[in-house]
């Protein structure tokens, strides 16, 4: 455990570090609010720096660095997959998916600046984000964000949610949820890094492979701490999967399977990095971050 303790730190300190110059390339990358439409360049800029851990981004970076990239245009990539992600939660936040008030301890985009606005400035940061990651001129990178965002990833994971509310469902049709609707992200962010420093095709199928059990620990936690915490911890709706009937490891096999699913994950990770050239301890540690994170 304290060696989990340790890495966590680690970790932080690194997200935190890759944050902070991701967050000044955001700024280069959206538009100013000042710009025409206001209202909708407002809203985008709101959500995108509504805050959050930036993990997506971190984990480009940290695969990018793994495989010896050098060159700035990974910044395109680590902006392209914060708005993908910002456009996942403001959509998911609507009235017609999940009707949440908060997120990250700030009104959502749609009570902020109603339905309408949200719903357009998700769709322009999806929008954007392809634009920026063109700018990379590799095409690998463009197809992994397809596929992850897609009715065969993430868009594919939420309908499937949204189909599964209040209804009793499997094992396998959690897992499928989990996977497409967050981890199939997570394991593209870090393929991307790994296609932007040039790595090889085993390489990249390898940190995919590590990218989806920290995906899906990532996402077992995520239910875990809708349960246990509380809605100041977590800045957002606590207890909201339980109140909608949502299809979570913790409703399926319960809270202490779900402790130990989470942990297996982790573990199954670890073994993976071993495949990999390099220092591998910085993802390592990301890992560790993702099954200690208490929000």
């Amino acid at each position: 455990m304290q060696n989990l303790e340790k890495e966590t730190a680690f970790a932080s300190k690194y997200l935190s570090q890759i944050a902070k110059k991701a967050e000044i390339k955001f700024n280069e990358h959206l538009p100013p609010s000042t710009d025409v439409p206001k209202n909708l360049h407002e809203a985008m800029r709101y959500s995108m720096f509504a805050g959050g851990k930036r993990l997506r981004p971190g984990l480009a970076y940290a695969a990018f660095e793994l495989f010896g990239g050098k060159d700035e245009s990974i910044w395109y990539a680590t902006s392209a997959l914060e708005m993908l992600h910002t456009f996942s939660l403001i959509h998911d936040d609507l009235p017609c998916i999940d009707n949440d008030d908060y997120r990250r301890g700030k009104e959502t985009a749609h009570k902020k600046f109603g339905e309408g606005t949200a719903v357009l400035a998700g769709d322009a940061l999806c929008i954007l984000a392809f634009e920026l990651i063109a700018q990379t001129e590799k095409n690998k990178p463009i197809q992994t964000l397809a596929k992850a965002l897609g009715s065969y990833g993430m868009i594919g994971g939420e309908i499937t949610d949204i189909e599964c509310e209040g209804k009793k469902v499997d094992l396998a049709t959690v897992d499928y949820i989990h996977y497409h609707k967050t981890a199939a992200l997570i394991e593209a962010s870090l393929m991307i890094g790994a296609q932007m420093a040039d790595a090889s095709e085993k390489d990249v199928l390898t940190v995919q492979r590590f990218g989806k059990a920290i995906g899906l620990a990532f996402q077992v936690v995520d239910d875990i701490l809708d349960i246990v915490s509380t809605t100041e911890e977590l800045g957002k709706d606590a207890g909201s999967d339980e109140e909608k009937g949502k299809a979570t490891y913790p409703a399926v096999i319960g809270l202490e399977a779900s402790r130990q699913k989470a942990f297996d994950l982790y573990k199954e990770a670890i073994a993976v990095l071993k495949e990999l050239p390099g220092d591998t301890s910085v993802l390592q540690s990301i890992a560790a971050f993702i099954i200690t994170r208490v929000n």
